[in-house]
């Protein structure tokens, strides 16, 4: 598996803040935390992007997501890159945008078989940390499954959005207003109860803060995170969505 960023090796890692968001599909875990990312001035990382973007090449390559075999066979010449800037998100396999691509449901139905192999898990996990001790931001929103527990179980922020669960169709549905309500309700079923079986996505560990966003609209979603960020913050005395003025490397400490 290509690694999709590769520092300076005279560069100092940054020690940007880490805001972790995770949530079960259709929490509106991406949306919330883009816009969280740009009212903070941090980067954003899709972790669900980079196990989307293998499952797609898995299947541009005709292989079997069910079959792990199969699956790191794949993964040895997946070439990845992504973007951290919220206002340009882009993701590639190689040179092919698959920005859009992986969200078919085509992918979305292969995802939990990629994302379940341990080895590939460990990859992907330890190129996020790379991405976002390297991103020279301020910080960085990382949002996906494991992300408080797994990936950054340290983050100063640690948040589980989430919603009910015919709320979270309702709204997958109205993104994908080309599909029936009843079909996208059952895939957030069946994605669910997959991945749960990798993750536990639905319970808040020691420490994570909870945001319902079943009665509340994006705006107020939005707020209600970044009130838990300023918050959190602002009691462990770090910078809040600024560059700390004594950090030369754009890292906030």
């Amino acid at each position: 598996m290509t690694e999709i960023f590769r520092p300076a090796a005279d560069a100092p890692p940054a020690e940007p803040v880490v805001v972790a968001i995770d949530g079960p599909a259709g929490s509106g875990k991406s949306s919330v935390a883009k816009q969280a990312a740009r009212e903070l001035g941090y980067g954003y990382l899709d972790t669900g992007a980079a196990y989307r973007a293998l499952a797609w090449h898995a299947l541009a390559h005709g292989a079997d997501t069910s079959d792990s075999t199969a699956v790191l066979d794949v993964s040895g010449d997946f070439d990845y890159a992504i973007s951290l800037d919220p206002d340009a998100y882009w993701v590639r396999v190689g040179t092919t945008d698959v920005t859009e691509a992986i969200r078919e449901p085509r992918v979305t139905d292969a995802v939990s078989g990629v994302a379940r192999v341990p080895p590939v898990r460990e990859s992907v996990n330890a190129l996020f940390r790379s991405l976002v001790a390297h991103s020279g931001r301020p910080g960085v929103v990382v949002e996906g499954r494991d992300i408080t527990t797994v990936v950054a179980p340290e983050a100063p922020v640690r948040i589980l959005l989430t919603a009910a669960p015919e709320v979270r169709a309702a709204r997958r549905s109205a993104e994908l207003t080309s599909h029936d309500a009843a079909a996208i309700a059952e895939a957030l079923h069946r994605r669910d109860a997959s991945d749960s079986k990798v993750v536990d996505f639905l319970t808040a560990a020691p420490g994570v803060a909870v945001v319902d966003s079943t009665d509340l609209d994006f705006d107020q979603t939005v707020a209600a995170v970044l009130d838990v960020v300023r918050a959190t913050l602002r009691q462990a005395q770090r910078p809040v969505g600024a560059r700390s003025e004594t950090d030369g490397d754009g890292g906030a400490r």
